[in-house]
């Protein structure tokens, strides 16, 4: 697989597995590290970004939900906590949950997206550490 394609693929998979749609972008960024076909600074930009815009898309499918008062367990943790606990956004069921409220919960968009691109891309990088040493 040459790398351009790799990365498409790496990409468009790491999307549609932070979205609500079941995924398994994980298996998809280790096979192609693994096969050496592309870099591991490639392989991380593009699993990162495309994990990210697909918790985003969640996070603003959360912001079209009307805003009412409820006493959900997850609600009164992101209210208490804020932003930084988007650094779980990558774990499975979880992370989309957490996405989908803080866009209900109108988070500020910047930091959204600078918590849960950081918790994303800490994950991948984790994973290429154990992969690769």
């Amino acid at each position: 697989m040459t790398e351009p394609v790799g990365l498409g693929a790496l990409f468009v998979s790491s999307f549609l597995a932070a979205t609500l749609l079941p995924g398994g972008s994980e298996v998809v960024f280790s096979a192609l590290l693994l096969s050496g076909s592309i870099s591991v600074g490639a392989a991380l930009v593009a699993a990162t970004l495309g994990n990210t815009l697909g918790g985003l898309s969640t996070y603003l499918i959360g912001r079209l939900i009307p805003d009412r008062e409820t006493d959900a367990r997850m609600i009164r943790w992101l209210r208490r906590w804020g932003a930084p606990v988007l650094l779980l956004s990558w774990v499975p069921l979880v992370g989309d949950a957490l996405c989908l409220a803080a866009g209900w919960l109108r988070m500020h968009g910047v930091y959204t997206t600078v918590f849960i691109a950081a918790g994303k891309g800490v994950r991948y990088w984790v994973l290429a550490q154990l992969l690769l040493n």
